[in-house]
């Protein structure tokens, strides 16, 4: 058995279909199909069941995923030791949508950075939450900053309650609380029709029954408050934008009912990296929640 073979065994575990684990590991199915038969006659025990479209891990197969789980860890951990070794290459990568990089930058990073000075921080910029979680398991990052839910094969930890707000151009005849049903034909800015952002969007606007008007579609963070002055519209977006909106001479204003997320750090169930450790001890030390 190698470590190929320990992560065919773990993906195919978590999914629970050899195709999505398939294309977690960006192999074709039927090849993951095959490798796992081999392992099995290998040795000579089965480990998933096949149960119509899925698979079932069985009592031997529960025990080798285990097995499989500590092995990678304790590899990984092997390549975080030897990166350590290695003055100026130590690297956190970090996955984040765009909305959520002000809470990143401006209070994450810098109470981080202050006492790990050597390490560098890696974002990875991610469409919405589907693009976080996918980033986190095919370890392309160590950590992700999400809105939660997020599916139960991750772990999460709160860290705030982020309030959803509206942010607009100067002169708009608004109360400094807007009702939902307000966004009834208001112009808004919004992430690109079909990306994750959007359809989360899309389903706000479902829950109040509610027809915004689509003026201007953008997932560019740095476009979206530009965006608002030129398309004279309006930006849904977390209360950690206001600062800026406002030296964009822009008009912040709280939401009726109020629209809440929490925001959380969330990773996969292994042993993680000491400095992505040392990353989570500090941000839940300034949790505020």
């Amino acid at each position: 058995m190698n470590l190929q073979q320990l992560r065919y065994v773990v993906a195919t575990a978590e999914h629970r279909t050899m195709t999505d684990a398939a294309k977690s590991l960006y192999i074709a199915q039927p090849a993951l199909s095959r490798a796992i038969r081999d392992l099995e006659r290998e040795l000579g025990m089965t480990l998933f069941a096949r149960s119509g479209r899925g698979v079932v891990v069985t009592a031997q197969g529960r025990r080798v995923v285990k097995l499989a789980k500590e092995a990678l860890d304790a590899v990984h951990e092997i390549e975080a030791l030897a990166t350590h070794t290695q003055p100026g290459v130590v690297e956190l990568r970090i996955a984040a949508p765009p909305s959520l990089e002000p809470a990143l930058a401006g209070r994450l990073l810098p109470a981080y950075t202050s006492d790990h000075p050597g390490v560098r921080v890696q974002v990875v910029r991610c469409d919405g939450r589907d693009g976080v979680v996918n980033a986190i398991r095919e370890q392309r990052a160590d950590l992700g900053l999400t809105d939660l839910p997020v599916p139960a094969d991750l772990v999460s930890h709160p860290l705030d309650r982020q309030e959803i707000v509206l942010v607009s151009p100067p002169g708009l005849d608004l109360p400094e609380s807007v009702p939902m049903i307000r966004l009834t034909g208001m112009r808004l800015v919004l992430p690109p029709a079909g990306s994750a952002r959007r359809k989360e969007f899309d389903q706000l606007f479902a829950t109040y029954g509610v027809r915004p008007v689509v003026a201007a579609e953008t997932d560019e963070r740095g476009g979206w408050l530009p965006a608002v002055r030129s398309a004279s519209a309006s930006l849904l977006a977390y209360r950690g934008t206001s600062e800026q909106a406002a030296r964009a001479g822009l008009v912040v204003r709280s939401l009726n009912p109020p629209v809440r997320r929490v925001i959380a750090l969330v990773h996969t169930r292994r042993r993680l990296p000491a400095i992505a450790q040392d990353f989570l001890a500090v941000a839940e030390g300034t949790a505020a929640i």
